[in-house]
């Protein structure tokens, strides 16, 4: 194909680092009904995105944020579908590196303290030699082995497929994590939310865990059994949880999951938008650059597996 500036819309928000992006690259802004390509920026508004396509003959759609579920029904063959899944990653490590720190120290139970003396010292540990059980090999797991490298702790990944990831001393495919995730002591949940991983944590495979581990959820809340983590954790099935997602979403005031001192949960801020925005944009740019010259795409969705 012949380079050619592409003609690319922006919505609903046409935010001035993703305009700047698409011309950077020499796409051309231009309405939906002649576009040769959609950026959608808003995350939970899937039937306004059907709205704007059934009269737009966009060739590519990109998404904004890493997990696709909530537009599983918009993903339609015809279409190059891309998302943010990769560039996202090193910002949710963190976080959830982060998380696993502030456990392993017991730092969630220092922070609210206002005396010196009055702080109880609660057991605390290193993650050198600890056992870490990442699921999904994506861009989090693959930024999160990374961070954990000069840490020296013993890692194992789990995927579809088995492939290894850099970084894990072995890589397992999902059918056999119930037969490692009982020798954890940190449970990393780094994957996809998809029929086949909703509710991959039930009871059966919480039961499954140490009793000393924690489970650490930065992926999406779907992926736990709620009642059954609450379960667990009053019978004191594993050593705690570490939730930047749940479900439902938002957490509601008062449930269960607040009341317990061995729970630490952020309100989904592992990635920001204002961390975000300029990863996406230059996504963006990159995807609005392919298009113009006819080569592939970066961050393409698989409309059967849905991420």
């Amino acid at each position: 194909m012949e380079p050619h500036p592409p003609i690319v819309a922006i919505m609903p928000v046409r935010y001035p680092q993703i305009l700047e992006a698409v011309t950077r690259a020499g796409g051309i802004l231009g309405s939906p009904a002649e576009a040769e390509g959609l950026v959608w920026t808003d995350p939970m508004a899937p039937d306004d995105l059907a709205s704007v396509l059934a009269g737009s003959p966009a060739a590519w759609v990109q998404l904004p944020f890493a997990g696709v579920e909530s537009f599983a029904e918009q993903l339609e063959p015809g279409r190059i579908w891309t998302s943010a899944k990769g560039i996202y990653g090193p910002a949710v490590a963190e976080h959830a590196l982060a998380l696993m720190l502030a456990a392993a120290r017991g730092l969630h139970h220092y922070v609210k303290c206002t005396s010196w003396a009055s702080a109880e010292v609660v057991p605390a540990r290193r993650l050198k030699g600890s056992r870490v059980l990442i699921v999904g090999t994506g861009g989090i797991g693959r930024a999160l082995a990374r961070l954990l490298e000069p840490l020296e702790p013993e890692i194992t990944a789990v995927n579809r497929s088995g492939t290894p990831m850099a970084g894990a001393s072995s890589t397992v495919p999902t059918a056999l994590l119930g037969e490692v995730v009982g020798q954890a002591d940190w449970v990393v949940l780094a994957a996809p939310l998809t029929q086949e991983t909703t509710h991959l944590f039930d009871s059966r495979m919480l039961g499954a865990m140490s009793r000393q581990a924690w489970l650490v959820n930065v992926a999406r809340g779907g992926l736990v059994d709620t009642a059954a983590l609450v379960e667990s954790l009053e019978h004191g099935g594993i050593g705690g949880a570490a939730l930047d997602v749940t479900d439902p979403e938002p957490l509601p005031d008062g449930h269960p999951l607040w009341s317990f001192s061995n729970v630490i949960i952020t309100p989904h801020i592992a990635n920001t938008w204002d961390m975000a925005l300029p990863e996406l944009a230059a996504r963006v740019e990159r995807n609005v650059l392919a298009l113009g010259g006819g080569t592939p795409l970066e961050g393409q969705v698989d409309i059967a597996l849905r991420y």
